[in-house]
């Protein structure tokens, strides 16, 4: 693969950046300044060093967690100790895919695969995602239709992909916008309190029936 591919996927920059610092001379192979970008390497090299700091690809994993309320998607927080990667293992370091925030809980995927990561986070590619919401009084059969039409929020209009009611106080959402807080402020703005959100499937990945705080581990043809 091409020098700057290696380094994208070693974390160290978008390849477009990679490609700078080649040809700043800032990258060397066995101690050797390298600063031609149509260099090739190979994906299990071990010789080469960013500012004198040596790098490599790590084994790409993806976690599916059953994240609990209370813990949050950041990788660090002064103000909570309650972190999502500390439910899986810390070694190699994940990121969370997209954000679930501290009050809900259900499926949140977790990797290092910063191209999947685009894929699944990118508007362009309308990835889907499904929760299911328990309000805090019986629901009127119109939401459906007020949430298929939209909700003016101050990003835009809010829609929902699908709406279905599940019984009086819980309803299935799908949405594949994924603005912040998205459903409880669409059924807010309803006068409805979401007391309960869980987010049960992203894409073609399900939560089923794994237990809150576990997760398990996929391989990249289960998730695209």
């Amino acid at each position: 693969m091409r020098l700057a591919k290696f380094l994208a996927e070693a974390g160290v920059a978008s390849r477009r950046k990679s490609e700078e610092l080649i040809i700043s001379g800032q990258v060397a192979i066995d101690g050797e300044v390298v600063d031609n970008v149509a260099t090739n390497v190979l994906a299990d090299q071990d010789n080469i060093t960013v500012n004198d700091e040596k790098v490599s690809i790590e084994k790409k994993v993806y976690y599916l967690l059953n994240k609990p309320v209370g813990y949050i998607s950041s990788l660090s927080d002064p103000h909570n100790d309650k972190l999502v990667v500390d439910l899986v293992p810390e070694k190699p370091r994940v990121v969370p895919v997209g954000r679930l925030d501290m009050d809900s809980s259900g499926l949140l995927l977790l990797t290092n695969d910063g191209e999947l990561t685009h894929q699944l986070t990118h508007p362009k590619f309308e990835v889907s995602k499904t929760y299911v919401a328990t309000v805090n009084k019986d629901l009127d059969k119109n939401i459906v239709a007020i949430l298929k039409k939209g909700v003016y929020l101050p990003e835009g209009l809010a829609k929902a992909d699908e709406v279905r009611i599940l019984d009086d106080r819980n309803l299935e959402v799908v949405i594949h916008q994924g603005w912040n807080r998205q459903i409880r402020r669409m059924l807010g703005a309803e006068g409805l309190r979401v007391t309960e959100l869980v987010r049960v499937a992203e894409g073609r990945l399900k939560l089923a029936d794994l237990p809150i705080g576990d997760y398990i581990e996929l391989k990249k043809q289960d998730i695209l």
